[in-house]
């Protein structure tokens, strides 16, 4: 969205992604996962540890991800080894899985919170009734990312919605799986998300046998 040149009011107003870099988010490879994740665990931040590696599994948007409620995650004592959510943008159902890693992060981090069910699983600070807002998701993001040395241009929340899912089509190639586990109504939005191009295809196509 950029800014009228017929509106006076914008006149002299900078434009939104003045200075910025704006596009597609890079996703992050294996090695940084983990160094995320012992960056975390190195400071003790068992919340921001369990709100990074749900973000990975979930493959979730921020606005959906910051807004889980406990009952989502839990089943009894337990965490779900599976769940779903309505997304925000989109209003369709999107399962994820909860891999073994992940649901012991989250266990610990619940226990700690305390709540129900019918609260949300990263609590506000300001508000404690209310949910950790997205432009502090993004933040959170933005100081993991610098803290093992990468360019916080180069990566955002959407780094972490991709993650998982460039993992999955890098090994299987499987366009139609992608698309469900993130949710898109169709295959073309698939296609832009995850940067396929003609490279990819014909890599496909060579390993390929008739």
């Amino acid at each position: 969205m950029g800014i009228a040149k017929y509106d006076p009011a914008a006149c002299g107003r900078p434009a939104w992604n003045a200075g910025r870099m704006v596009g597609v988010k890079k996703p992050l490879k294996q090695r940084q996962i983990w160094a995320i994740r012992f960056f975390l665990d190195r400071e003790g931040r068992m919340r921001d540890r369990a709100l990074f590696d749900l973000a990975i599994d979930s493959k979730l948007r921020g606005c959906d991800l910051v807004k889980i409620k406990i009952g989502t995650l839990v089943s009894g004592p337990s965490i779900r080894t599976r769940a779903m959510v309505v997304q925000q943008k989109t209003g369709r159902p999107v399962q994820f899985e909860i891999t073994a890693d992940v649901r012991a992060s989250l266990l610990a981090w619940l226990e700690r919170r305390g709540g129900t069910v019918n609260d949300y699983a990263f609590p506000s600070r300001v508000d404690p009734a209310g949910h950790l807002s997205t432009r502090q998701y993004a933040w959170l993001v933005d100081e993991w990312v610098t803290a093992i040395g990468l360019r916080r241009e180069d990566y955002g929340t959407h780094s972490l919605r991709r993650t998982k899912a460039a993992m999955i089509y890098k090994a299987t190639g499987n366009l139609r799986a992608v698309q469900i586990l993130l949710g898109h109504s169709k295959i073309e939005n698939t296609v832009r998300y995850l940067g396929v191009d003609i490279e990819d295809a014909l890599e496909l196509a060579e390993h390929t046998e008739i």
